[in-house]
This record gives structure tokens, C-alpha cells and sequence, in this order.
């Protein structure tokens, strides 16, 4: 029987996420690739587990997460039902819905219908009776917002999510969308985009609104798939990503950027990092990030992750020599 570390709340540090009363881990677990039907699910009750007695208590999910889709859902409301019976009331779970889910004109974008339906669908997979929060997944140019935030707002009243965010919404649509959740007196709690050195587009406004409306902020893929990190520096392995066909292409680790890599990654073995730490730490440096969301397909990644809440801060000299570095053609 899996009982949780005692110390687990003296190895994170908490943010508060915007205006609310949510207190967030600055470091957040996301089952986007390694936790569907393609990999050992004992795997990946060692990394939910591993995290847990970490201090990690957020875990992110969507409608779509596997592969197969549904299936990340699936295999965490196994997990839990193993493991994290007494446990929940200390577990913040999120899910998403906006991407290709089912076939039909029902099973995508942010109509009123799938948004609802998606919901109770992954309320199933993973026997809950409520999610922490419920995110719209992306913005869909053909719903009104109107319909789409008052769905958010629906589910909220229904109990069956507590707080609502948005994710991959640009400022002007985030803007808009904000507005309306307030109305609705069901204000946004979170907005999820993607952020890391090689993709700045929050800084082009998002930051200073969601600071502005008092709305937090997880960012996802901070190592951009995986490339800040060690692993491209030599070359693209046989049994990586890019390889393997997944998000990441082999056409996206370019002679430019893997030079750029070999250079952060001297500042961070003298800072005595990896680069994937460091990274994650760029990332955090900026107050405005409530918390960063990390992947992981083994245990000791989550460790090495963890272990920035303890690692200084970069200091205006480092950060000086990462955007030049960044800025060099």
C-alpha cells in the first residue's frame, strides 16, 4: 500500500495562482505523452507517486491526452482508485477540452455541446465527481465566446469543475474571454500557454494582462519538447522524440538552434545545472509564471525537476548572457 512521504509539503515551494485563494506548486506534473496506452501504466504510477511525495499536487490532463485519447484520463482515475483514495482533497486536478476528441460535428472546438459532454466524459475515465479546473483548450473562431464562456460558467455552477482557465487564447481573445467569465461571476482562474526561451509570445502582452486581471499562469512545454536539455547536443538519438514522429520533428533541431543549445548549456554547468533545470528556472524568473508544467516519462525526471525550488535564482549577468545568446543569428 503506497503511503505518501510525511516531508512532501517541505519539498515545494507554493505560489498563490493570481487573486485567488489557490495556491499552486511552482512545479506541476502534466500527463500530455507518456501516460496513455503506449507506455506501462506501473511506470506511470511510479511517476504520479514520485511527484506526490515531492510536493507536487497539480496534475494536468485534457479530453485528448495518450495516446490513445481518453487515455491518460483513464489510467490516472486507475491510479488514483489504486492509490490516492485519501488523497484527493489534496490533489488539484485539471482537464481540458477544445481539440479533436470524437468523430462528428460535436467532438471538437468550444460549442456548448462538447464542452459539457466533454466534461462528463472525462468525469468517467477518471471516476471523479468534480475537476479542480476545466479549461477551453483553444479559442474556436466559429462559436460565439459568449456561448463558449457561459458553458465554462454552467459547469461551474453545476459543481463539476471549481474553477475555470483558458489555454493557447492570445491576449486580444484572452482579453475578451476574461471579461465575460467575470460577468458571469465565474472569474478566470489560470491561463495555459506555451513558453519557453525559444517561444517568447507571451511576453507580447499575455503576461502583462493576466497580471493585470489577476489571473495566474502554468506555462507548458518549457523545454521546448525536450530540445533544452542535454539530449540534442550531440546529435538526434535513435529513441527520441524527434524520431519517434511526436509533436517534435527532426526538421526543428536546426544547425542554428543546437548551437544555441551548446551554449546554454555551458552557462548552466557553471551555474552546476543541467540545461533542462536552467531552462525551467528562465522560465520561473519572471513572478508573473505562477508555476511551470513539466512532463516526465521516469521517476528521476521528476526529482531533477524538482530540485530548481531549492537552486538560486539566475542573476542579471546570467540572464544577460542567455539573451544574447538567444539573440545571436
Amino acid at each position: 500500500m503506497y503511503q505518501p512521504a510525511n516531508n512532501r509539503y517541505e519539498q515545494m515551494e507554493y505560489k498563490r495562482c493570481g487573486n485567488s485563494g489557490v495556491m499552486l506548486p511552482r512545479v506541476a506534473l502534466g500527463l500530455w505523452q507518456n501516460f496513455g496506452t503506449v507506455n506501462p501504466i506501473d511506470n506511470q504510477r511510479e511517476i504520479i507517486r514520485k511527484a506526490f511525495d515531492l510536493g507536487i499536487t497539480h496534475f494536468d490532463l485534457a479530453n485528448n491526452y495518450g495516446p490513445e485519447p481518453g487515455s491518460a484520463e483513464r489510467n490516472f482515475g486507475q491510479i488514483l482508485e489504486m492509490d490516492f483514495k485519501g488523497y484527493r482533497d489534496e490533489m488539484l486536478i485539471s482537464t481540458k477540452a477544445g481539440y479533436t476528441m470524437w468523430q462528428g460535428p460535436y467532438g471538437d472546438w468550444g460549442s456548448r455541446k462538447y464542452l459539457i459532454s466533454s466534461l462528463d466524459q472525462s468525469l468517467k475515465r477518471m471516476n471523479l465527481d468534480y475537476v479542480d479546473i476545466f479549461y477551453h483548450h483553444r479559442p474556436d473562431p466559429n462559436t460565439p465566446l459568449e456561448e463558449t464562456c457561459e458553458a465554462l460558467s454552467h459547469l461551474v455552477r453545476q459543481g463539476k469543475a471549481l474553477y475555470v482557465g483558458l489555454s493557447n487564447y492570445r491576449p486580444e481573445e484572452a482579453k475578451k474571454a476574461i471579461d465575460i467569465l467575470k460577468e458571469n461571476k465565474t472569474p478566470c482562474l489560470i491561463h495555459q500557454p506555451r513558453y519557453n526561451m525559444f517561444d517568447r509570445w507571451v511576453e507580447d502582452g499575455l503576461l502583462d494582462l493576466l497580471e493585470e486581471e489577476g489571473v495566474g499562469s502554468i506555462c507548458f512545454s518549457p523545454l521546448a519538447q525536450g530540445v533544452l536539455s542535454d539530449k540534442y547536443i550531440a546529435g538526434i538519438p535513435q529513441d527520441s522524440r524527434a524520431v519517434k514522429n511526436y509533436f517534435l520533428k527532426e526538421t526543428d533541431i536546426t544547425d542554428e538552434k543546437r548551437k544555441k543549445v551548446i551554449g546554454l548549456n555551458e552557462i548552466a554547468k557553471e551555474r552546476g545545472q543541467t540545461l533542462a533545470q536552467m531552462a525551467l528556472t528562465w522560465v520561473l524568473r519572471n513572478d508573473r509564471v505562477t508555476t511551470v508544467l513539466i512532463g516526465a516519462s521516469r521517476p528521476s525526471q521528476i526529482e531533477d525537476n524538482v530540485a530548481i525550488v531549492n537552486q538560486p535564482k539566475l542573476s542579471k549577468e546570467e540572464l544577460d548572457k542567455i539573451e544574447k545568446i538567444l539573440s545571436d543569428k
